[in-house]
C-alpha cells in the first residue's frame, strides 16, 4: 500500500487537544429517553415535510418526514412508538431559536419495520442508488449536513481525480470519528468502496491526523488484508486540518478557488460517519437514525463516546455521563473552537451533533473585555483561508459591506483561529458572522425591492390601460349615441314581447365574455409561475401550480362554450323596426371598441412583427370584431331607416355642444373636489371659476342649438354616422389623450429628447386623425334617398379591402418567417427541412393569392374563412403550440443559467460544453416553435 504525499496549508494553530478524557471508557449505549424530539430541519436547505399526524403509531426505521425540495432529506423514527405532538420546540441553534419538531413517545418495544437492503447496487444505475440513499435520510455528518445525494450528483459534473475521506477530526475534545473508526473499521471501508463505485475517482485517500494511532493501525491492517487500493494519509496535528479546503490542500496541494466547490476542481470529500451510514443503508437497509457523539468536559464524571438515537434530549445524555451540576459553567454543542453555547439541555441530538462539551469555568473561562486592535498581524498569520482578518474587521465595524465581500468574507470558515490568537481579545468570528448576515439581508431586500418595483410598474401600466379603455368607451358611446326615432302611435304588442328577453341575454353574454377574459389572464399568470417553479425545481409548487393550471383550463373551456352558445340563444328580432334597438346600439358600440383595440394591436405589431404575443392579440381582436359585427348584423344593424318615420336628429353643432357640456361638468367636479381638500389654494379657486364659466357658456350654446327648429332638407332622415366616421372620432380622442399625457410628462422633464420626439409624433397623428374626421364630416344633406340607400356598399367594400390588406401583410410576414425557419433548419441539418419547404411554398402561394385579390379590388375577401371548420384540430394545435413555447422557454432559461455560471467560472470546460449543448437544444426548440407558428399563420 503506497503512502500518498502530504503537503501543508497556510496558518493554523495548536490548541490543547484534550482528547484522552473521552477515550478511557468503551462505547456507551444510553437507554431510551421519555420522548424523542425530531426537528424537521436537521440539514442545510429546506426543512422536511411531515408524513405523520398526531396519534400515528410508527415502527423503528419508518419514515416520518420526506424531503421538501431538491436540497432536503428524509427523516425516520429512531424507535417504535406513537407521535404525541408536532409542535415548535427549542433546537440546537446559536441564537437559541425554536423550530417545528415531531415528538415521538417510545413504546419500549423497539420494533423495526421490514428492512430492504439494496443488494443489486452494482447492477442498477447510479441515479437509482442516489435516490435510495436520499430515501434513507443520509446527509453529511461532519459539517453543515449537506444532503449526500445532492453532493454526489454534483460530483458527476467533473471527472474526479481524488475522493478524500475526512477522518482528521482536528477540533479539541472531539473523538467521535476516532471511536467510529475503531468500532466499525470494516463497515467504513465497505462504505468507502460503495461511494467509490458511484463517483469513480482516480484516487481514494483517507486523511487522518497522527494523534489517532489506534485507528490508523486498524485501518492499515484491514486495507492490507483486503489488498485495497484505498490509501491512508497521516497528516500532522494542526487545527483546522479537518476543514474541507484545508484537507484538500494537505493531500493534493490544490486550492479551491473563491466561490467554487471542491467538485469544480475534480475533488470530493466525505466524512467517515457518512461512509458508515451509506454502508448500513445499502447493505442492511437501515436509515440514518443514530450517530456516534462525544460526551466530554470536566463537569462530567464519566466522559465517553456514545451511540445515541437522534432526537435524544441533551439532558438525558448528561445524566447518563454523571453530570456535576455545581461544576458546569458552559454547555457547548460541538467543540470549543467552532461549537456554540446551549441555553439549556432541553434540546435534541440531531444528525450533525458530534460532541456535547460540559465545561467548567477553568476549561472555558469568560472572554476578556475587547480592546483596541494593535495591528500585530497574528490573525493574518493564523488564518487558514489566507484572508486579511484585520481589514475584514474594519469593514465589518464600519458597515462597508461591499468592501468586506470584495475581500472574500464568505471564504471565512469561522474556525476561530484568528480570535484564538488575538492579544486584544477581539471576537473576530462574531463580527464576521454578523456582517455575513447583514450582506444576506441586503441581498434579499434588493431582490424584494426589484420584485416590488416590477409589480408597481405593472400595476401602473394596467391602470393606465384601463383608464384609456374607459375613455375610449365613453367617447365611443358619445359618438354612437343617437336619439331613437319616433315610435308608431300604436305599436304592436307582440313586438315588445319578442324584444323583452334580449337585454338579459345580452347581459349574460357580456358577463360570460368578461369572465372568460379574467380566466385567460389568470391562466397566463399561473403558467408563468409554473415555468418559474420548474426552473427552480420546486417540486411541491410545481404540483400545486399544475393542478391550478388544469382547473383554469377547464374553466376557460366551459366559458368559451358559454360565450359561443350565447349569440345562438339570443332571440333575434327581425322585424322591420324604424330605428335600432338598444341591443343593436350596444352591439354597434362593441364593434367600435373591438375595431379600436384591433387597430392599436396592429400598430404595435407593425413596430414589432416577430412578437408572437401581439400576433395572438391581433388574431383574438379580429375574432372579437367579427363576432361583434355578426351580432350587430343579427340584431338589425343592416336595416335601413324608414324615411317616413324619421325624426329630425341633432345637428353636429348641437352634438359637439352637448359633449362640451359633459366635459366642462366633469372638469368642474374634479376641480371642486380638489378645492374641498385644499380650500385655501388660489390656483384651484381660479380653475373652479373658469370651469363654471365654461360650463355656463356650453350649456347656453347647447340650449340654443337644441331649441332651434330641426331642418329637414329632404323627406329622408339624416344618414347615420358611418363606422369610418366613428373610428375617426375615436382616433382623434385617443391621440388627444396620449398627446396631453406626453405634454404633461414633458413639462416635468423638458430636457428629455425622447419625450419631445414622441410629442411631435403624436401631434402629427392628431392632425392626421382630425383631417380624416373633417373629410368624413363633409355635408351629405344633398344626398337623395336613392343615394343614401347605396352608401352602405362602399363602406362595406372599404372594410373588406382593409381586412384584405391586413391578411396580405400577415401572409407576407409568414413567408419571411417560414423562409427564416427553413434556413435555420438547413443550417442545423434538421429532419424537418422537407415539411418547412412545403410550408414556405404554401405561405408564398397564400401571399400571392391575397396580393392578387388586393390588386383586383378585394374580390377574394371571403377566402380566409375557409379554415373555420376544424375546431377540434385547432384546439389540439394550440395545445401543441403552448407546450412548444414552454419547451423553448425552458431551453432559453437553461442557457441563461449556464451563462451566469460560466461568467463566474470562465475557465470551466465542462460548463462551456454544457452551454454549447444547451444552445444547440435552444436553437432546435426555437426552430420547432417557429415552424408551429408559421403553420398557425398559414392555417
Amino acid at each position: 500500500m503506497q503512502t500518498p504525499p502530504v503537503y501543508s496549508f497556510h496558518g493554523g494553530i495548536h490548541p490543547p487537544e484534550n482528547k484522552t478524557q473521552s477515550l478511557q471508557l468503551p462505547l456507551g449505549h444510553p437507554s431510551l429517553p421519555r420522548e424523542l424530539i425530531l426537528p424537521l430541519g436537521q440539514h442545510i436547505g429546506q426543512a422536511s415535510r411531515p408524513l405523520v399526524e398526531v396519534g400515528t403509531k410508527v415502527k423503528k426505521g419508518e419514515a416520518v418526514a420526506m424531503n421538501n425540495g431538491f436540497l432536503s432529506s428524509f427523516l425516520h423514527a429512531p424507535t417504535s412508538g406513537t407521535i404525541s405532538a408536532i409542535e415548535t420546540r427549542p433546537i440546537a441553534h446559536p441564537s437559541g431559536l425554536s423550530d417545528l419538531c415531531i415528538i415521538l413517545t417510545p413504546d419500549g418495544a423497539d420494533e423495526w419495520i421490514e428492512l430492504e437492503p439494496l443488494a443489486n447496487w452494482k447492477d442498477i444505475s447510479k441515479t437509482d442508488v442516489l435516490a435510495f440513499l436520499s430515501e434513507k435520510g443520509i446527509i453529511g455528518m461532519g459539517g453543515a449536513g449537506f444532503p449526500t445525494q445532492v453532493k454526489l450528483q454534483g460530483a458527476h459534473k467533473h471527472t474526479l481525480s481524488h475522493f478524500i475521506i475526512n477522518a482528521a477530526e482536528c477540533e479539541p475534545y472531539i473523538t467521535a470519528d476516532d471511536m467510529l473508526i475503531r468500532e466499525k473499521t470494516l463497515e467504513l471501508v465497505l462504505g468507502i468502496e460503495i461511494l467509490q463505485h458511484i463517483v469513480e475517482a482516480d484516487n481514494v485517500v483517507i486523511g487522518i491526523e497522527d494523534n489517532k494511532p489506534t485507528a490508523i493501525a486498524a485501518l492499515q491492517q484491514l486495507l492490507r488484508e483486503r489488498q485495497s487500493s484505498i490509501q491512508v494519509a497521516v497528516v500532522p496535528t494542526k487545527y483546522p486540518s479537518g476543514g474541507e479546503k484545508q484537507l484538500i490542500k494537505l493531500l493534493t496541494d490544490k486550492e479551491v478557488p473563491s466561490g467554487q466547490y471542491p467538485a469544480d476542481i475534480g475533488i470530493l470529500c466525505q466524512n467517515v460517519g457518512t461512509c458508515v451510514a451509506v454502508y448500513e443503508a445499502i447493505q442492511q437497509g437501515r436509515p440514518l437514525i443514530s450517530r456516534f457523539t462525544t460526551l466530554t468536559g470536566d463537569a462530567l464524571k464519566a466522559p465517553q463516546n456514545v451511540e445515541v438515537l437522534l432526537g435524544t434530549p441533551i439532558d438525558h445524555l448528561l445524566a447518563y455521563a454523571d453530570l456535576q451540576e455545581n461544576k458546569l459553567s458552559r454547555l457547548v454543542m460541538g467543540g470549543p473552537m467552532m461549537g456554540f453555547t446551549l441555553d439549556s439541555g432541553n434540546v435534541p441530538v440531531v444528525k450533525t451533533t458530534n460532541c456535547v462539551l460540559a465545561a467548567t469555568k477553568k476549561e472555558l473561562p469568560a472572554p476578556y473585555p475587547e480592546q483596541a486592535c494593535i495591528r500585530c498581524g497574528m490573525c493574518e498569520q493564523a488564518c487558514p483561508a489566507s484572508l486579511l482578518p484585520q481589514q475584514l474587521l474594519w469593514f465589518s465595524k464600519s458597515q462597508e459591506l461591499e468592501k468586506a465581500e470584495h475581500y472574500n468574507l464568505f471564504d471565512c470558515i469561522e474556525c476561530g483561529a484568528c480570535s484564538y490568537v488575538c492579544p486584544s481579545s477581539i471576537p473576530l468570528v462574531q463580527y464576521y458572522r454578523h456582517t455575513k448576515a447583514e450582506i444576506r439581508d441586503t441581498r434579499e431586500a434588493a431582490v424584494k425591492s426589484d420584485i416590488a418595483k416590477q409589480r408597481f410598474e405593472a400595476r401602473k401600466a394596467r391602470h393606465e390601460a384601463e383608464a384609456a379603455e374607459k375613455e375610449a368607451k365613453r367617447l365611443a358611446r358619445q359618438g354612437a349615441a343617437k336619439p331613437a326615432a319616433k315610435k308608431p302611435a300604436k305599436p304592436a304588442p307582440e313586438k315588445a314581447d319578442t324584444a323583452a328577453p334580449a337585454p338579459a341575454v345580452d347581459e349574460a353574454a357580456k358577463k360570460a365574455k368578461v369572465d372568460l377574459a379574467i380566466a385567460k389572464a389568470k391562466l397566463k399568470k399561473l403558467e408563468k409561475a409554473l415555468l418559474e417553479a420548474q426552473e427552480k425545481e420546486h417540486t411541491e409548487e410545481i404540483s400545486a401550480l399544475q393542478t391550478q393550471v388544469d382547473e383554469a383550463k377547464k374553466d376557460i373551456v366551459e366559458l368559451e362554450k358559454l360565450v359561443a352558445s350565447a349569440p345562438a340563444a339570443a332571440p333575434v328580432a327581425k322585424t322591420a323596426a324604424p330605428a335600432l334597438s338598444d341591443e343593436a346600439k350596444k352591439a354597434k358600440v362593441d364593434v367600435a371598441l373591438a375595431s379600436t383595440k384591433l387597430k392599436k394591436a396592429e400598430k404595435q405589431l407593425a413596430e414589432d412583427p416577430d412578437n408572437q404575443e401581439l400576433k395572438d392579440k391581433v388574431a383574438g381582436f379580429t375574432a372579437d370584431l367579427k363576432a361583434a359585427q355578426e351580432t350587430f348584423d343579427k340584431l338589425g344593424g343592416d336595416v335601413k331607416t324608414a324615411p317616413a318615420t324619421a325624426k329630425p336628429v341633432l345637428s353636429d353643432e348641437a352634438k359637439k355642444a352637448k359633449v362640451d357640456v359633459a366635459l366642462a361638468s366633469t372638469k368642474l367636479k374634479k376641480a371642486q373636489k380638489q378645492l374641498a381638500e385644499d380650500p385655501d389654494n388660489a390656483e384651484i379657486k381660479a380653475k373652479v371659476a373658469g370651469f363654471e364659466k365654461d360650463l355656463k357658456e356650453a350649456e347656453a350654446r347647447f340650449a340654443k342649438l337644441d331649441s332651434a327648429p330641426a331642418v329637414q332638407a329632404a323627406p329622408a332622415a339624416k344618414p347615420a354616422m358611418s363606422d369610418e366616421y366613428k373610428k375617426a372620432k375615436v382616433d382623434v380622442a385617443l391621440a388627444s389623450t396620449k398627446l396631453k399625457k406626453l405634454q404633461k410628462q414633458l413639462a416635468e422633464d423638458e430636457q428629455n429628447s425622447e419625450l419631445q420626439g414622441k410629442v411631435v409624433e403624436f401631434e402629427k397623428a392628431l392632425k392626421d386623425a382630425e383631417a380624416r374626421l373633417a373629410a368624413l364630416e363633409a355635408p351629405t344633406a344633398a344626398s337623395t334617398p336613392s343615394d343614401s340607400s347605396s352608401v352602405v356598399t362602399p363602406a362595406v367594400d372599404e372594410e373588406a379591402l382593409r381586412k384584405l390588406k391586413i391578411d396580405s401583410a400577415i401572409a407576407k410576414a409568414a413567408v419571411k418567417k417560414a423562409e427564416k425557419a427553413l434556413a435555420k433548419a438547413i443550417e442545423l441539418g434538421s429532419e424537418d427541412k422537407d415539411s418547412l419547404e412545403q410550408q414556405v411554398n404554401k405561405a408564398k402561394a397564400r401571399a400571392e393569392e391575397l396580393e392578387q385579390a388586393l390588386q383586383n379590388g378585394g374580390q377574394a375577401t371571403t377566402k380566409p374563412a375557409e379554415s373555420s371548420d376544424n375546431g377540434a384540430d385547432d384546439a389540439e394545435f394550440k395545445e401543441r403550440l403552448k407546450k412548444q413555447k414552454v419547451a423553448a422557454a425552458l431551453a432559453k432559461a437553461q442557457v441563461n443559467k449556464l451563462k451566469r455560471q460560466l461568467d463566474a467560472d470562465p475557465s470551466s470546460e465542462c460548463l462551456q460544453q454544457a452551454l454549447a449543448v444547451a444552445e444547440q437544444k435552444q436553437q432546435e426548440e426555437e426552430a420547432k416553435l417557429e415552424q408551429l407558428t408559421n403553420t398557425q399563420e398559414n392555417r
